[in-house]
């Protein structure tokens, strides 16, 4: 673990080995055939699971996730595990995946990353390890609306996300069992009883001694929800926890336009509920200009760290992120992405762009330097798909999915 994160921070990676055992260890990855997929019934919601007929390919009858018999299948060989609580788990190691050389990308229904839905006959919910869903609502924008289109955009484009991380040399579908746990419901006129309800459902996902968050939004505010569900599901500690936060804002404004719920304000109101805790909060790529130099003094009074973008660029934000990230040691930390926090020469496909942010490679090397940490739990927000034509937005943004769930395979790998 510590020789990946060496090598995800720039470090010297001789501890590798040569580029051959590298890539020779690389293909311990399962192997992935032909999975289930789903096709709506006319119930809506109700799914079928229909198996693609064919025969096991020759030689994987022993492979992980067959039986006997092409429309039977088991689950990867068991492991056990500790985790949240002290509590053991039998674990199946993986997700099913299609085969993309066999299932095109483009066939089957969109879920994130081509995860099995949570009632696939795949999931074993007891065990889960991550559910991803999304929160389209973006009611407290206080610029350019449209992120409730986000999770879908970020859906499509995930269908050409691939489950093995060259860079960490772990392959996350082979490590970590998950699913696409659907739409958050949510109250379009109100965000406060939108934040409410995605606290409730997620509160209902997977294992709650066990499974972590993912939630895709939507605007900055529904972080609120998925850090209060995300934190009574860790245990409810003292304090708060520990908050890694990407973005081009602060986030911490108390009022705009005389409302206390918006994506402006979504850190100061998880810190006032002791959902986190700002003494242990990073906030990296805050850039300007600002309403008023007076929107630094909240963070300043509460502790939070900062790392603008031009104090990155400078080179003393690396060693600051480093410093932060040795502090954490073992303690679970909270993970949220801003897409604006990348440039919008890049990411044009948000709300309230701000020029002078990242490139798509250094949001890509940010998360990656963040390899070793224990994650609690993450959002990815603020993705506003018909400001991009490209559709280059939800691309990264899907990455970023890629790569935050990566940061859990390596610590658990």
């Amino acid at each position: 673990m510590e020789a990946r994160r060496k090598r995800a921070r720039g470090y010297d990676t001789t501890a590798f080995g040569d580029t051959s055992s590298c890539l020779h260890r690389s293909r311990r990855a399962v192997r992935l055939h032909r999975f289930p997929m789903k096709i709506p019934r006319l119930s809506g919601r109700c799914y079928e699971l229909v198996m693609m007929a064919s025969a096991i390919p020759p030689g994987q009858e022993d492979a992980p996730g067959y039986q006997s018999g092409a429309s039977s299948f088991r689950l990867a060989k068991p492991s056990r595990t500790r985790e949240h609580g002290g509590m053991d788990h039998e674990t199946p190691r993986g997700t099913r995946l299609p085969n993309a050389r066999q299932t095109p990308r483009f066939a089957g229904v969109t879920t994130f990353c081509r995860f099995p839905q949570l009632d696939d006959a795949s999931t074993d919910v007891d065990v889960l390890d991550w559910v991803v869903y999304g929160i389209p609502y973006d009611g407290g924008v206080t610029f350019r609306p449209g992120a409730r289109f986000g999770p879908r955009a970020v859906r499509e484009a995930s269908q050409y996300v691939k489950p093995y991380h060259l860079e960490l040399d772990v392959d996350i579908a082979a490590v970590l069992h998950m699913a696409d746990a659907g739409d958050a419901p949510v109250r379009p006129y109100s965000t406060q009883e939108t934040l409410e309800g995605a606290a409730a459902f997620a509160a209902t996902l997977g294992n709650p001694d066990r499974t972590k968050l993912l939630a895709v939004g939507g605007d900055h505010s529904i972080a609120y929800a998925n850090i209060k569900a995300t934190w009574e599901r860790r245990g409810r500690p003292d304090g708060g926890l520990p908050l890694l936060h990407f973005d081009a804002h602060l986030d911490t404004a108390d009022v705009v336009w005389d409302e206390k719920w918006t994506h402006a304000s979504p850190f100061i109101r998880a810190i006032e509920d002791g959902l986190i805790n700002p003494r242990k909060m990073l906030s990296v790529g805050i850039r300007g200009p600002l309403n008023t130099p007076r929107d630094l003094d909240y963070g300043t009074e509460q502790g939070i760290r900062i790392i603008t973008a031009r104090q990155w660029e400078n080179g003393e934000g690396a060693e600051r992120m480093d410093a932060f990230l040795t502090e954490l040691g073992e303690e679970e930390a909270y993970l949220t992405f801003d897409i604006d926090c990348v440039d919008p020469a890049f990411a044009p496909g948000t709300g309230t762009p701000c020029p002078g942010g990242f490139s798509s490679n250094e949001a890509l090397e940010l998360v990656r330097r963040c390899a070793g940490i224990r994650l609690a739990g993450a959002d990815l927000v603020e993705v506003l798909p018909d400001r991009d034509p490209t559709e280059a937005t939800a691309l990264l943004a899907s990455h970023l999915l890629a790569e935050i769930l990566a940061l859990d395979a390596v610590h658990r790998a």
